[in-house]
């Protein structure tokens, strides 16, 4: 008769499964919770301590890990390993499903103890993984019940699990320990030391969803996500409708979601187009900030991203839709706003929640290796800011320069940001000057750049920044300062009136 062990966290199928294998002739052996689920279930089963002789001990820390068992798991299909288990009395094992303690779920819990942790670190079932995934010449090893229809399907076409169906479970097992020794080592980590930058560190990405092309047409992509710690982030986001995601969508997504989240009280919009923020505004409604972002970028805004810091609801859809448009992301979706999507099929709708992430490190590939750093989310501190002209900015004057900087900071260095009543006019990005990028942006703004607000994501390295937008009428400046020629960009200013404020923290955006 050929044995089956099952000892799984995860019953989802157990039960069925287990029954397809007693009538294909398999005896089960299982432990402690497994066992009495399918003992409950009419399943016949036999305990790991009747085949051990040995009782589960220390609270079931102890229970498998014994000859008897890792026997019946490690030895190979050949005559002399058979003989020595039958020396033994070890009776081989030939189908292994195990799923392993649920330790992510643990450490997500509010107010989860160290302890908790602890004892929900799985010992016997990893090494039984393990065993098993080496062994898989011989042994089946079934770590996700997915699984289960498959290898039933096989054993009763063929009397067996194929070796490549073997070797394919080997591999996802191998998988499934890494990632949970890598869950284990993180937090660890973290408790122990406070660390973010370790002498070794390991991440473990689970696949979102194959993608048709990278960046471009010729290279292949695929999405991933981490397994915990992912609330309010894209990765975590919910599609739903429009066409599948490209890589340029998820992002131009990511650009538009962390503009968006940054505004908080306030009906915020965004239109994205190449990660850059082409159009941006506030309103007193979420229709308006949408039609004044719009606006701000009409051609731009062709074939963009929206992104809306609240629920969507149905005047702003119905104004959205007049456009052609890539997708919107935004915490929910009314019914209503829904149902005036539903007729374009092709626009992808992202529902993101409103849960912010603890904490998130940023990862930039690089060839061989990655740069690893925190991500650049820290709350806006206005106590920091200082104001180093003779002009002082008023109530409203500080208003639109915290809405420009906003902005900035999400836009390509060198990037200059031009915003007049809570709506960007006009943005220089990705140049290789500062003014550059100035003169983009006032460009794009033509005649109402008088009066308005710039904001620059570092410091001017020259005081030709400021003579530029006093010649267009510019009203006030906000950026990081820090420049050893910062005096010349005062003087510039006090020359010609304007108020510039230090941000004291720069934004560069590579």
């Amino acid at each position: 008769m050929k044995r089956a062990l099952l000892s799984v966290s995860d019953k989802t199928n157990l039960v069925e499964f287990a029954r397809e294998l007693v009538e294909l002739g398999y005896e089960i052996i299982s432990t402690g919770g497994t066992k009495k689920h399918l003992s409950e279930n009419s399943i016949p089963v036999k305990g790991v301590q009747d085949v051990t002789g040995f009782p589960e001990i220390l609270e079931g820390r102890v229970k498998t890990l014994h000859p008897n068992i890792h026997g019946g798991l490690l030895a190979k299909g050949t005559e002399e390993h058979m003989s020595v288990l039958a020396e033994n009395g070890i009776i081989p094992i030939d189908i292994v499903c195990v799923n392993l303690y649920p330790f992510v779920n643990t450490i997500l819990k509010e107010n989860v103890t160290l302890d908790d942790a602890i004892e929900n670190i799985d010992i016997g079932g990893p090494a039984m993984v393990r065993a098993s995934a080496k062994n898989h010449d011989r042994v089946t090893i079934i770590v996700k019940p997915e699984r289960y229809t498959q290898v039933i399907d096989e054993i009763k076409k063929a009397g067996e699990v194929s070796l490549n169906t073997r070797r394919l479970l080997a591999m996802e097992a191998f998988t499934h320990t890494a990632e949970y020794d890598t869950a284990i080592s993180t937090f660890l980590n973290k408790e122990f030391t406070g660390n973010k930058f370790p002498e070794t560190i390991n991440f473990t990405g689970v696949k979102v969803q194959d993608l048709r092309y990278g960046e471009n047409p010729h290279q292949k992509a695929a999405f991933y996500k981490f397994p915990f710690n992912t609330e309010g982030t894209v990765s975590n986001g919910k599609q739903l409708q429009g066409k599948e995601l490209s890589y340029n969508n998820i992002v131009d997504i990511e650009a538009a979601w962390n503009i968006a989240k940054d505004f908080k009280d306030e009906f915020a919009a965004i239109v994205i187009k190449h990660t850059n923020p082409c159009g941006s505004a506030l309103g007193k409604t979420q229709k308006e900030a949408y039609i004044r972002a719009y606006e701000g970028d009409p051609v731009s805004a062709f074939g963009g991203i929206i992104g809306l810091n609240k629920k969507v609801e149905k005047d702003t859809a119905e104004e959205i839709c007049k456009i052609f448009v890539e997708a919107v992301v935004a915490p929910e979706f009314s019914k209503e706003a829904l149902e005036v999507f539903a007729p374009k099929e092709n626009v992808r709708l992202i529902e993101m929640g409103y849960d912010k992430p603890k904490e998130e490190l940023w990862i930039e590939k690089v060839g061989g290796g990655f740069l690893l750093q925190d991500s650049d989310n820290e709350e806006l501190d206005t106590d920091l800011f200082e104001v180093v002209t003779e002009a002082k900015p008023s109530k409203e004057d500080l208003e639109q320069l915290i809405f420009a900087w906003k902005i900035a900071k999400s836009v390509k260095s060198n990037a200059i940001v031009l915003a007049k009543d809570n709506r960007t006019i006009g943005v220089g990005a990705g140049q290789m000057n500062r003014v550059g990028s100035a003169k983009i942006a006032y460009e794009q703004a033509g005649e109402n750049t008088k009066g308005a607000y710039l904001a620059s994501d570092a410091f001017f390295p020259f005081r030709d920044t400021v003579d530029s937008a006093a010649e267009v009428g510019v009203k006030a400046i906000i950026q990081p300062g820090g420049s050893i020629r910062d005096k010349e960009s005062i003087q510039a200013c006090n020359e010609n009136g304007i108020i510039m404020i230090f941000t004291q923290r720069r934004h560069f955006k590579h």
